[in-house]
């Protein structure tokens, strides 16, 4: 598990200062102020953040399941103590999630769940729940299927508006009322 941990610390610590070299001041204030201050920018562009997903994950290829959704918490995080959350940090967390949506399991809705929670900003929102949750939730079947549905009601309930919205949102992609993808078989 340290290897993991150890891989998954570079990996965080390359995506970091590679934004922060990709970043302009112009384009941090621009993030800034369109965000109303509530989280830091590096004002690295999105093709950035895209290539320096994709240049992270050539590097550390041995990312498994684990490794990836610790790398997405990590990136999630703040940076330092003392720190504000940075908005391109958290934009690489849902690049690497689209990029790895293949690895995610049912139990990772919870991890998910904290990353809405906590986005506040629809420019993660959307992209997370549209190019993660809903396929991830379209392939689930079996147990898997019925531990995601009961995720999701917890959702369309919750005193959250965000997970409230989101829950909606799946049902709409990938309902999971019926499961008519067991039927099916």
């Amino acid at each position: 598990m340290s290897g993991t941990l150890d891989q998954v610390a570079a990996a965080a610590g390359f995506v970091d200062r590679t934004l922060q070299n990709e970043g302009a001041w112009y384009r941090a204030d621009d993030v800034e102020a369109r965000l109303g201050g509530q989280l830091a920018s590096y004002g690295s562009s999105v093709g950035a953040v895209r290539g320096t997903v994709r240049d992270a994950l050539r590097k550390y290829k041995e990312l498994d399941h684990d490794a990836v959704v610790h790398l997405a918490s990590a990136l999630w995080g703040q940076p330092g103590p003392g720190s504000r959350a940075v908005f391109e940090r958290r934009l690489a967390a849902v690049v690497l999630l689209q990029s790895t949506r293949t690895l995610l399991r049912h139990s990772d809705l919870t991890r998910i769940e904290g990353f809405l929670r906590s986005a506040g900003t629809r420019e993660l929102t959307e992209p997370l729940l549209a190019d993660v949750v809903a396929p991830l939730v379209a392939r689930l079947c079996g147990r898997d299927r019925q531990r995601a549905a009961v995720v999701l009601a917890r959702w369309r309930t919750d005193s959250d508006s965000q997970l409230r919205s989101a829950a909606a949102f799946i049902d709409q992609q990938a309902p999971l009322q019926g499961d008519t993808h067991e039927r099916s078989l």
